[in-house]
């Protein structure tokens, strides 16, 4: 469909349908901004879910039952390493998928994602420990590790870039908000279910057999998005509506070679958010199980009351954006985080009130910048790229930003001091700011 390139006040691009084809041909079936926003936290929820469950065992029960024979810290960071697996595979995932929705339609491709990160979330809840079948436990543990990474790459639906580009003139910063939630949502179920069995099982019966009730749950979650998110890629309007917007898979080596800068700006531009991200969940998290005598359980509620507060944040960036603009409200959260990393180790290091401090700032700023980190510059796309361009951006950014911090934090942290966590997150801000003036610069040469 033909399509005309328009500027915003701040700088970026968007493709909507040229002003004269037929109103009768913009007729999508009335579908609104609001009942794509329903779908995406829907999706995003239940692949976030999944994501924390993971991630919150890989401290609370990974090294206990698959690194017993190492010390608590190094088991840790081996558990970690498995972590990041599915981070390295979701790149893969999606160059997978996206042939296959080529060759046999996206709802094949989006079935076919969600069965396998079923079928691995469920594997992994019904594991053999190490102590019954040794190292082959650890090898099935990464192999589901790597199924998962590679079906969350695979369950791009391209929701979120529809989203974006139906989304009124004036309140794109809200309908992008409203599309982040589901990571605070998914974090929230998932620290709730683990700080309720912490709380009420013994330490025997939680690593026997309570911490797989929370990957049984995912399971149950995944059939249940699956079904509601075919409800809406299938039906005829949302077809010819992604269609319109040109928003089918293109050739990844195609994409590599004539948008890789646009795809490396993406993924630098939501640096800062998707560092951070990891350095108020899952990190302090470790910390204080492995150098602290504070509850788990209670420092996991502490971090849910953080989930809160970031949800309010990810709708005030919505306000925020729109009054301010996207790239300035990223650019000043960039900035904030920035400041804030000079203050994690007297924080971190400053007993129960400092943690928090550090736990319910973080939650805050996390959530005024990833509310707006989502397609931060995915408009810079051509239109025909942008489906395919904006689900690999997310997988970039990932895994540059985020894969790696569980490790890196508690590495450097334990073994040189929490201001290396400093310099971590200060580089994550650093690269944000970076790459959102080298976007402003760029599109002040296309202009």
């Amino acid at each position: 469909m033909a399509s005309t390139s328009i500027h915003n006040g701040q700088g970026s691009s968007e493709f909507r349908p040229n002003s004269n084809v037929p109103p009768a041909a913009r007729d999508h079936g009335h579908i609104e901004p609001g009942e794509i926003a329903v779908g995406v936290v829907i999706g995003r929820a239940s692949e976030y879910f999944d994501f924390f469950v993971y991630a919150l065992a890989s401290v609370l029960v990974f090294p206990a039952i698959f690194f017993p024979f190492e010390q608590r810290l190094e088991g840790t960071l081996y558990a970690f390493v498995i972590f990041a697996f599915a981070f390295l595979a979701r790149p893969i995932g999606t160059a997978i998928f996206m042939a296959i929705q080529r060759a046999y339609g996206r709802e094949v491709k989006l079935t076919l994602a969600l069965f396998l990160l079923g079928f691995s979330t469920a594997g992994i809840a019904l594991l053999p420990t190490f102590d019954h079948i040794g190292v082959w436990a650890i090898v099935l543990l990464s192999l589901l590790r790597v199924g998962q990474g590679i079906a969350l790459g695979g369950a791009w639906d391209g929701l979120p870039s529809l989203l974006a580009m139906n989304a009124p003139q004036n309140k794109r910063g809200w309908y992008a908000a409203l599309g982040q939630l589901g990571a605070p949502l998914g974090f929230v179920i998932a620290a709730s279910l683990f700080a309720y069995m912490l709380a009420n099982l013994t330490t025997e019966d939680f690593l026997d057999w309570g911490w797989r009730f929370p990957f049984y749950v995912a399971f149950a979650i995944n059939v249940v998005a699956l079904f509601a998110r075919l409800r809406l890629v299938s039906t005829p309007e949302y077809a010819k509506l992604l269609d319109e917007r040109e928003l089918e898979p293109a050739g990844i080596i195609e994409l590599t070679t004539t948008q890789g800068r646009n795809i490396i700006i993406g993924a630098l531009a939501a640096l800062a958010s998707y560092a951070l991200f990891h350095l108020v969940t899952v990190f302090p998290l470790s910390w204080i199980k492995l150098y602290s005598l504070r509850e788990t359980a209670d420092f996991l509620v502490v971090q849910i009351i953080g989930g809160a507060i970031m949800a309010l944040g990810i709708l005030a960036s919505g306000l925020i954006a729109d009054r301010f603009g996207r790239r300035t409200t990223l650019g000043s959260m960039a900035l904030l985080i920035a400041i804030l990393s000079a203050f994690v180790p007297a924080l971190m290091n400053g007993g129960e009130s400092g943690q928090n401090t550090f736990i319910l700032i973080g939650f805050a700023l996390l959530g005024l910048s990833y509310g707006q980190a989502a397609g931060a510059v995915t408009a810079n796309f051509q239109s025909r790229y942008r489906y395919t361009g904006a689900a690999l951006t997310q997988d970039v950014a990932w895994l540059v930003g985020a894969g790696f911090a569980p490790l890196v934090a508690l590495g450097l942290s334990a073994h040189f001091g929490m201001a290396y966590v400093s310099f971590y997150l200060l580089s994550g801000a650093v690269g944000s700011l970076a790459a959102l003036s080298l976007n402003r610069a760029l599109e002040s040469k296309e202009e």
